[in-house]
């Protein structure tokens, strides 16, 4: 039996999908503005040493991993892998409850 998403459910998941977007831009135009002011103190009072490299890495992992959460670049970690999942185990259980009747 297949449950249709009613147009309710299908516009608080696309909302959803917008704020996470949404999170994802906010959180990238905190990094570059942050970035800049960094470099330029870097640059300014300590060149010798480019100790801003190691927050633009770190930050920059912590970012790239938010792209591939919002964005679904690897699907197998997806917001579709999650639901194929839990329809299969909720349709594994209910054969082994048909099996068991």
């Amino acid at each position: 039996m297949e449950i249709k998403e009613t147009e309710y459910e299908r516009y608080q998941k696309a909302k959803k999908r917008v704020q996470e977007i949404k999170g994802f831009y906010s959180h990238l135009a905190s990094y570059i503005l942050v970035m800049i002011v960094l470099i330029f103190i870097n640059l300014r009072y300590s060149p010798q040493y480019l100790w801003f490299v190691w927050t633009l890495l770190g930050w920059g992992i912590g970012l790239l991993v938010h792209a591939i959460m919002v964005f679904n670049i690897f699907t197998f970690i997806g917001k579709d892998w999650e639901e194929k999942k839990i329809k299969e185990f909720m349709d594994e259980e209910k054969s082994r409850d048909k099996y068991y009747e």
